[in-house]
């Protein structure tokens, strides 16, 4: 019988502390995830070298992200080590607009050299961010050994006019699929989405810390 008042005596209190928790910790999760109207998106990126090669311009890498969660529509893809347009060229860092299979603008940093450091970790965050009627893609925070700090100068930025009300149709899943490793990849240790953070429009950022590894060698 004791046991039962006890138990009893404790119920109200237990509920009262599980009420709080779930208001604390779940409502606002779940507040985050019906708040689709994000009009930012920041992707966090680890490349990770095992031996680059100079003479073969090893490795290639190319990440991707898009507004609408796929590459038929509007999309920006960030070269690492080689840039593609207008032609081949090996080493530095380009970023290219597409629409579709139509291409829209390239942007290139300045500094070209071509990966030679052993085990060398290259990071940096690609955003996308809607305002005034326009989406403006660009790398931000950039870090590496070959070519030092790169991106938030504005040589690897791009905007498109676009009727986007949000970026709620974004996708790391999307980013993930369509990012790779060219040529190569048997000098790759891994490439790693590492985080993603959200903002939202009334200035709330929601971050997804789970890692999304594009490659990852065996």
């Amino acid at each position: 019988m004791y046991y039962r008042r006890a138990l009893g005596a404790r119920l109200p209190r237990l509920r009262r502390w599980g009420v709080l928790a779930f208001a604390l910790f779940v409502l606002p999760c779940a507040a985050a995830q019906a708040q689709t109207d994000f009009v930012r998106v920041e992707e966090d990126w680890e490349l990770v070298v095992l031996d680059a090669d100079v003479a073969s311009n090893g490795p290639q890498v190319t990440c991707v992200i898009s507004p609408s969660g796929g590459v038929d529509s509007y999309y920006v893809s960030l070269e690492i080590n080689f840039r593609s347009l207008p032609s081949y060229t090996a080493g530095g860092l380009q970023y290219q607009m597409w629409n579709g299979e139509e291409h829209l603008l390239t942007k290139s940093f300045p500094e070209s050299r071509v990966m030679s450091t052993p085990g060398e970790t290259v990071r940096w965050t690609q955003s996308m961010s809607l305002t005034g009627g326009k989406v403006t893609y660009e790398v931000v925070a950039g870090t590496s050994t070959t070519w030092g700090q790169f991106g938030g100068q504005g040589y690897l930025r791009a905007t498109v006019e676009t009727g986007l009300l949000d970026l709620s149709a974004y996708s790391p899943a999307a980013s993930v699929a369509h990012s790779g490793i060219g040529f190569a990849s048997n000098r790759v240790q891994k490439l790693e989405l590492t985080r993603v953070r959200y903002v939202l429009a009334n200035g709330i950022v929601v971050e997804d810390n789970t890692p999304r590894a594009v490659f990852q060698h065996e």
